[in-house]
């Protein structure tokens, strides 16, 4: 089975390396090593410059790519939006797309999948920071903006960076069966069904996402004071603005509700506590602004996917 990358100028390189080094620990795994073969893209002659500096030599380009790709994936990257909009390999991702067993994407390599018209009418994911402008640009494309990865008939699109991962596993898991993928998981120190969504980012790192001061300088207030009355009320009084306007401008700079932000800070408080200490729920509930356990629970099964007490079992750091 042919497993091909197109990768571009400025491409991130987890999201060409990860993914490859899953399927080919899948063939170990099933006693077929040769079962998967790899093909880089790029779409001219020469070497590729990933994001972090390295260099790579790509095997094909656009018109040279072998004809007998099974799986096609798109790789994502900072600097991929120069390469988007660009008609002729929209054309070739089209033309790929007719013969291929299964296409995809990793990261913001969505992208790239939906200017080519793949994603019209299809769920799909990309990066949490993406969600909003492939939202805006395609809104013929139902986005799932906490999903690791979406399988819509035979389009495949994941989250961010490591999601590639996650999605090359669960193709894997296509090919060779569970028994294979699991031990590929266990091969990697991966999760073969990863709990919670890509929400799971810093709340420190949303706080930045806001481009008005007040709302931004709220934020960061915010997070440090998760056990305080953080009401809209509240919230809006800090920021100096009224009730109404703040939590307008609030959902117009940050995509959500102050209440989901807040709940969002305090889940991924409670995380960093449940992975770090060995505080009793009630404590970290106290802590991360939620009160009692109950709330607690309650959140985190709604958001995580998990139970507080079974998180902290998969994920205690006991170095």
């Amino acid at each position: 089975m042919k497993i091909a990358v197109v990768a571009f100028p400025g491409f991130q390189m987890l999201d060409l390396a990860g993914p490859l080094d899953v399927f080919h620990e899948g063939a170990r795994q099933a006693g077929q090593p040769d079962a998967y073969k790899f093909e880089i893209i790029a779409p001219a002659q020469g070497m590729l410059t990933a994001s972090n500096g390295m260099r790579i030599e790509p095997d094909a380009t656009l018109e040279t790519a072998s004809d007998d790709i099974d799986t096609l994936l798109v790789a994502g990257g900072p600097a991929l939006w120069k390469q988007a909009q660009d008609e002729t390999i929209g054309a070739w991702l089209a033309r790929q797309a007719r013969t291929v067993r299964r296409i995809g994407s990793v990261c913001s390599g969505a992208m790239m999948l939906a200017h080519a018209g793949l994603l019209d009418g299809r769920s799909a994911t990309t990066h949490w920071n993406t969600t909003d402008r492939l939202a805006r640009m395609f809104p013929g494309v139902q986005v799932e903006p906490d999903r690791i990865y979406v399988k819509d008939g035979n389009v495949y699109t994941s989250a961010g960076v490591t999601a590639g991962l996650d999605l090359a596993l669960a193709l894997v898991e296509e090919d060779f069966g569970r028994v294979v993928a699991l031990r590929v998981a266990r091969e990697l120190v991966m999760f073969l069904k990863r709990p919670g969504g890509q929400s799971q980012f810093s709340a420190h790192l949303a706080a930045q996402t806001a481009e008005r001061n007040a709302i931004r300088e709220v934020q960061g207030w915010l997070v440090e004071n998760l056990a305080g009355d953080l009401s809209v009320d509240a919230l809006a009084a800090r920021a100096g603005m009224s009730t109404r306007n703040f939590a307008r401008v609030f959902r117009q700079e940050c995509q959500v509700t102050p209440a989901d932000f807040v709940e969002a800070a305090r889940i991924d408080a409670a995380r960093r506590l449940l992975e770090g200490s060995r505080h009793p729920l009630k404590r970290v509930a106290a802590l991360a602004g939620f009160g009692d356990p109950n709330n607690l629970r309650r959140a985190f099964l709604r958001r995580v996917g998990v139970a507080p007490s079974d998180y902290r079992r998969r994920f205690l750091n006991t170095a």
